[in-house]
């Protein structure tokens, strides 16, 4: 016999809008029922939310589960070291409320089997393996004195990424992480901050490496993301087919309306840039590096308010690196002062859930989809700060029909 709860008297956010003294009845690991009258089940156990706000649990778009270090060292690079701060990693941000993650270059097939075989805890898992990089790309993190040539094999990788240059070699790489498992293919279309030697202004790939990325993946069912900053890399990788744009720091107003009309999806993540711009160099990070985010960093707002103005698909992402990713809470109130609470929690669960294309099974709080389920202790729907305090404001944490955390 499956385990059955009844939610009472919960004000809801469903993942769209919001409704006063709701019920929720859930059986097993889905939600079965939800009602503005009083829900009978027998044998359940009974959870009265009064006062509280239920909603679903959110979803983290933008995660490097296994960077455990900026400072470089040998020893963060074991995979035996790195494993475990993965599931120290994924044990916090699940604390947090977010029942789902997106691993957006990194994660792998061997973390997301013992996530689902119970060998660690954490949230509902998808990857994309490797990202793929240019020579002297994002994704390449060599410094510039270091001479150690690439292989021309599409082969040659850190711990992100796999280097990539031409399009037999990107349709190797791509392969290769589909090989693997992945549940969408990430290349670098801009220069980055993290990386040494790129211009973080620049477009990085040819027209021809991308549209080969984005046909070989859409012929295995998977879909392409795109690292990119400046607009000229966000318009160019939108309309070669790019289905989500992470960052988007720089996109114009011209740009927005595009991405709209193109139904591209963008991951902004804030949190990390505020991370970096506060205790960055004290973290280890070159000055060189700290200098790129400045570029970035002053018309970061104002290229959200483009983006909000013309209607574009925003998720929830932060992107925090090693000992910051504990700063999820950041997110939020970045964000707010942008926009409004609801349309802060639409990112973190209803567009999210699209963006992973499970849109009506998790992300929502609706008949037939996955229990996953938070209590907050008042209403964020009001006050998004309530979701920024590291989980104290979450009475409950259920995933997947199961309690990760209840005190009432």
């Amino acid at each position: 016999m499956s385990e059955t709860t009844v939610f009472e008297n919960a004000r809801l956010f469903d993942g769209h809008d919001t409704a006063e003294s709701m019920h929720v009845l859930v059986e097993g690991n889905r939600i079965r029922e939800v009602a503005d009258r009083p829900i009978t089940a027998t044998d359940a156990d009974v959870i009265d939310c009064a006062g509280r706000t239920l909603m679903p649990g959110m979803i983290d778009c933008h995660v490097h589960v296994y960077i455990s270090s900026l400072r470089g060292s040998a020893k963060s690079a074991l995979p035996t070291y790195y494993s475990h701060y993965a599931s120290r990693f994924l044990a916090n941000i699940q604390g947090c409320g977010f029942t789902t993650v997106r691993d957006i270059a990194g994660g792998d097939h061997g973390l997301a089997y013992a996530l689902d075989s119970g060998f660690i805890e954490g949230p509902r898992y998808f990857y994309g393996g490797y990202a793929i990089s240019q020579t002297g790309g994002h994704g390449d993190l060599r410094p510039p004195e270091q001479g150690m040539p690439v292989c021309t094999c599409g082969a040659e990788h850190s711990l992100i990424a796999v280097l990539a240059d031409g399009v037999d070699e990107c349709l190797k790489a791509v392969r290769e992480e589909l090989r693997k498992g992945a549940h969408h293919i990430k290349i670098m279309g801009s220069g980055g901050v993290m990386s040494p030697g790129d211009p973080v202004d620049r477009m990085q790939f040819s027209d021809a490496e991308i549209a080969a990325i984005v046909e070989e993946a859409e012929r295995h069912g998977v879909y392409v993301a795109a690292h990119c900053h400046p607009d000229e890399a966000v318009l160019r990788c939108a309309r070669l087919g790019v289905r989500t744009i992470e960052h988007g720091t720089l996109t114009s107003d011209a740009t927005a309306r595009e991405l709209v009309g193109l139904g591209t999806y963008v991951v902004p993540t804030l949190s990390v840039m505020g991370a970096i711009m506060e205790d960055g160099r004290a973290m280890g990070i070159p000055r060189r590096n700290i200098e790129k985010l400045r570029v970035l960093y002053g018309d970061t707002m104002t290229c959200l308010e483009a983006m909000k103005n013309a209607g574009v698909k925003l998720a929830f992402g932060t992107d925090l690196l090693a000992e910051q990713h504990t700063r999820q809470g950041t997110e939020f109130t970045m964000r707010s002062e942008v926009f409004s609470p609801v349309e802060i929690l639409r990112q973190a669960t209803s567009t999210a859930a699209e963006v992973v294309r499970m849109e009506g099974e998790i992300g929502c709080i609706r008949e037939g989809a996955y229990a996953d389920v938070l209590v907050v202790d008042g209403d964020p729907t009001r006050d998004v700060g309530l979701l920024a305090s590291d989980g104290a404001d979450l009475s409950v944490i259920m995933q997947d029909g199961r309690f990760v955390k209840r005190r009432i």
